[in-house]
């Protein structure tokens, strides 16, 4: 605003009209050129808060757990739903179906959206250190507590905590955290003055919590605090058809991140990613296609730019739930050994038992060949006959 009689009362009500300053005459050319700079800078910014602001929104959108399947459209109706009510969410799913993302989703159409989101995995909390983490601590509560610190419960006044894998709560930590969902107010170790807190819980696990409660591992006056509305995230196996969705889309991320130009799969690249078993989910997904997108030496994906493992048949892989209880490392291993020897029974099958030319054939040594035939119980012998 330009005014050749200034007052501060002209001031105020300029700038509650929104006016970024105000220039009164005659006045300094260099000090307006100053000022209108400051102003645009302003806007610029203000502009690019509101882009982040936007971005973050899609970010979190619950169309961001992308799929076309009926499963996980029935996921997105219950998230939608969960987001509109103000209750506490539990979470299933296997590791990698992407709990943490329908957490934010929820929070992020939520009512407290405006406050904080605040992740935790009770797993990676320290026994001797969860409740000081969780409600906060005292000072001189214990060595070390030099002064007093306000736990997680605290930080996320007014918006949503996630307590990730809370079946890893030890079971004092358990009856805890029951008393603060029930009595909405927490205590600080060290310390009898309740702290009220206004707190929206979500909790995630990918245990079968009613198998923990009967083993003695999870306590059942919780579980029925946290299993208010619970919503199950399904394995990558059990939507094959949202496959080549999710690579497309975690392809075009990648790719922007590496400012790589590569924008396709090659139809054998793609064929090998939906008949994959996936025992890691989305996130095993997610890593293959980021090294894809690192190591590919053009504008597609090829075969060969995928894990090895993902060229072993599903065939060769245990029955689904059989295969989720086992670790990574331990699947790939077995469905390589299964491959291997599948290979050497083909081989010796055809040339009759002959180690010289199936090495030759298989570009070993010999030696090398009868080592492998050892390891997985083959003898040459049991194949010769006559051509």
């Amino acid at each position: 605003m330009m005014t050749g009689y200034a007052t501060v009362g002209d001031a105020v009500r300029a700038m509650k009209l929104g006016a970024y300053d105000y220039l009164e005459k005659p006045f300094d050319p260099d000090a307006a050129a100053l000022t209108v700079a400051r102003a645009a800078e302003r806007r610029r910014l203000r502009d690019e808060a509101a882009s982040l602001r936007r971005e973050l929104e899609g970010i979190h959108s619950f169309h961001n757990l992308v799929g076309k399947s009926e499963r996980m459209r029935d996921v997105y109706r219950l998230l939608e739903q969960a987001a509109g009510l103000d209750i506490t969410v539990l979470l299933g799913g296997e590791t990698g179906t992407g709990k943490e993302l329908a957490a934010r989703a929820i929070h992020f159409h939520s009512s407290r959206k405006e406050r904080r989101f605040v992740p935790v995995n009770c797993g990676a909390l320290p026994p001797d250190l969860v409740e000081s983490e969780l409600f906060g601590h005292a000072r001189g509560a214990f060595t070390g507590a030099v002064s007093a610190k306000a736990g997680l419960f605290e930080e996320a006044e007014g918006g949503t905590l996630f307590l990730d894998e809370i079946g890893e709560l030890p079971l004092a930590t358990q009856v805890k955290l029951n008393r603060v969902l029930q009595e909405k107010e927490s205590r600080r170790v060290g310390d009898n003055a309740p702290v009220k807190v206004d707190v929206r819980v979500i909790a995630a696990t990918h245990r079968n919590l009613r198998s923990e409660i009967q083993s003695g591992r999870f306590r059942e006056d919780l579980f029925y605090r946290v299993n208010v509305f619970p919503i199950l995230l399904p394995p990558l196996r059990e939507r094959p058809e949202d496959v080549p969705l999710l690579a497309a889309h975690l392809l075009e991320k990648h790719a922007r991140a590496m400012r790589r130009e590569i924008s396709e799969f090659e139809p054998e690249a793609l064929r090998l990613l939906t008949s994959y078993a996936w025992p890691g989910n989305v996130r095993e997904l997610e890593n293959a296609v980021e090294r894809a997108v690192a190591i590919a030496s053009g504008p597609t994906i090829l075969a060969r730019d995928l894990p090895p493992e993902l060229a072993i048949p599903a065939s060769l892989l245990p029955p689904g739930p059989v295969l989720a209880s086992m670790p990574y490392r331990k699947v790939v291993e077995q469905a390589q050994d299964k491959v291997s020897r599948e290979y050497l029974v083909a081989l010796l099958t055809e040339f009759h038992g002959n180690v010289t030319k199936a090495a030759a054939r298989a570009g070993v040594e010999r030696e090398s060949l009868h080592r492998l035939l050892k390891k997985h119980g083959l003898r040459s012998d049991e194949f010769k006959g006559g051509d």
